[in-house]
């Protein structure tokens, strides 16, 4: 970003426009794409909670359902560099008040025209309890939204955040029509129409012949299900019943890249997979527990044994090496037992008996927990290891004992990522931890016009997570994708599997 006072603008001559796409890729670059197929997509989960609306999206298949059938203000790129998508321009000289110019001649689903009033609709809702949205706490810092003309916005935040174009490129921020409260089917912006939605069953989206992107979407049709069992999904894209499937075991890999018709995506990414230990509880929130568990967690046996080596050192805070503001200095925590039984027996803690609980819902919990089962009976700590069903996992257990797992899919800007997770107010802090000076340095960053200071500033909060925060991350999980090499078009957005789960406007069918 530009110096203090300067106008940070997001438009067309930094950026790419409507026609240039958001992503380019090997395929999109050298290939020229086919129009017409369909294919069907297996994600990790489908439920009767699945949902239209974006506000409400809480998994990996909610958010393609929605990227597929809406469209948003702004949109990643591959290197999760926010791009104009419905915004025509985005402008602010203080990063608190923003003036956002739309595209003109988009249409919604039903024909209607896209209008500043849908904008305001689509992201003052978020501020309602009523709607009760995943992301009201991200939403609490816009003061307020007003049309300043039928095709311009004005937002006005509680502080100055540099990040809001990158936040309103999330799949929750999604527009969708003025009024809209009925979800029962889709009236979006996006490559996609809604033909059939049922929940917990299927999705099935036809290409939008009036998209605003000229040529897209290519496909004629996609269906999206859940598959939860692994080696049930892996089963149905090696038999031909799908063509893409997400969150492939690394255990799965071999058998998938053994047969000729099949190939394997990986995407780094932030996904990590967190040993929680609720700071409210005992022994869980004693300094000496939470420190000693980090100690216990053998980072390179989980990267080797669990994940095959798809994935990266991690260090008990939540920013991975690929984003800008990663602190590289900050010593890595070794794998050391002596100095774990030296906390636990000054504590008193040695011999103590605590239940962990772990599901597969928390990808590579169950064994990860097995792994530090072993490694603290060896100095004198029980641990029981609960494996429970991934079925109710987050809702019954999820953050409700002193010692459970979590999954967190990655954020694009370390602001979410912290105010998401660790801010002490934050709906999903999954530890209770709270610190009033990462708090302090957390709002301060956001507006903080001088690059160099801000990057301190998330350096010291990834400090205070790493020495006294209530999570250990021992990896960072690679993202991986099986499809059937007749897809063409799919590539990495490192925000998810799936292309950042918005595939579905820029993949084809070469056959």
């Amino acid at each position: 970003m530009t110096g203090p006072g300067a106008l940070d603008v997001l438009s067309r001559r930094g950026l790419l426009g409507a026609a240039g796409g958001a992503v380019i890729l090997p395929d999109v670059a050298f290939a020229q794409p086919r129009r017409g197929g369909r294919i069907r997509v297996a994600s990790t989960s489908s439920s009767t909670a699945d949902t239209l609306d974006p506000a409400k999206g809480a998994l990996s298949t909610d958010y393609v359902r929605h990227y597929m059938l809406y469209s948003g203000l702004t949109q990643f790129d591959a290197k999760l560099t926010p791009r104009l998508a419905l915004a025509e321009s985005f402008e602010s000289r203080d990063r608190t008040v923003w003036r956002i110019k739309l595209r003109k001649g988009i249409h919604f689903h039903d024909g209607s025209t896209l209008t500043s009033a849908d904008v305001v609709y689509s992201l003052l809702r978020h501020k309602d309890p009523a709607t009760a949205s995943k992301v009201k706490s991200i939403a609490q810092q816009i003061q307020a939204v007003k049309a300043v003309g039928p095709y311009e916005v004005e937002v006005r935040l509680e502080a100055p955040n540099a990040d809001l174009p990158t936040i309103l490129a999330t799949s929750h921020f999604l527009i969708i029509k003025n009024g809209a409260r009925d979800f029962r089917t889709a009236n979006g912006c996006g490559p996609y129409m809604c033909k059939v939605f049922k929940p917990g069953v299927r999705t099935i989206g036809v290409r939008n012949a009036n998209y605003w992107k000229p040529g897209r979407p290519y496909l004629d049709e996609i269906e999206l299900i859940g598959i939860p069992d692994e080696v049930s999904r892996v089963n149905a894209l090696l038999s031909g019943d799908v063509h893409l499937m997400n969150a492939v075991n690394p255990r799965s890999t071999r058998r998938i890249l053994a047969s000729n018709r099949h190939d394997i995506l990986e995407t780094k990414s932030g996904l990590y997979t967190d040993l929680i230990m609720r700071q409210d509880r005992l022994p869980s929130g004693a300094p000496a527990f939470t420190a000693a568990m980090k100690l216990l967690l053998d980072r390179e046996l989980i990267r080797k044994a669990l994940f095959r080596g798809y994935a990266t050192p991690a260090n008990d805070h939540p920013i991975p090496p690929s984003n800008p503001y990663y602190l590289p200095g900050l010593p890595q925590r070794a794998y050391d037992p002596d100095r774990a039984k030296f906390l636990l027996r000054q504590a008193g803690l040695l011999g103590v008996r605590l239940p962990v609980y772990a599901s597969p819902a928390a990808e590579g919990s169950v064994d990860m927990a097995s792994i530090l089962q072993e490694a603290a009976a060896n100095i004198g700590l029980r641990l029981a290891v609960n494996r429970v069903p991934s079925d109710g996992y987050w809702s019954n257990h999820w953050m409700k004992h002193p010692l459970t797992f979590g999954n967190t899919n990655p954020r694009p800007t370390a602001d979410l990522l912290f105010s998401l997770f660790f801010k002490s107010d934050a709906d999903w802090n999954e530890s209770g931890w709270k610190n009033r000076h990462f708090d302090q340095l957390l709002l301060a960053a956001r507006g903080e016009a001088d690059e160099a200071k801000r990057k301190q500033m998330y350096g010291d909060m990834q400090v205070l997570v790493h020495q006294s925060g209530g999570v250990g991350i021992p990896v960072f999980i690679s993202s991986l994708d099986a499809h059937d090499r007749r897809l063409k078009g799919f590539g990495s957005i490192p925000i998810g599997g799936l292309m950042g789960y918005s595939f579905a406007e820029y993949v084809w069918w070469d056959a």
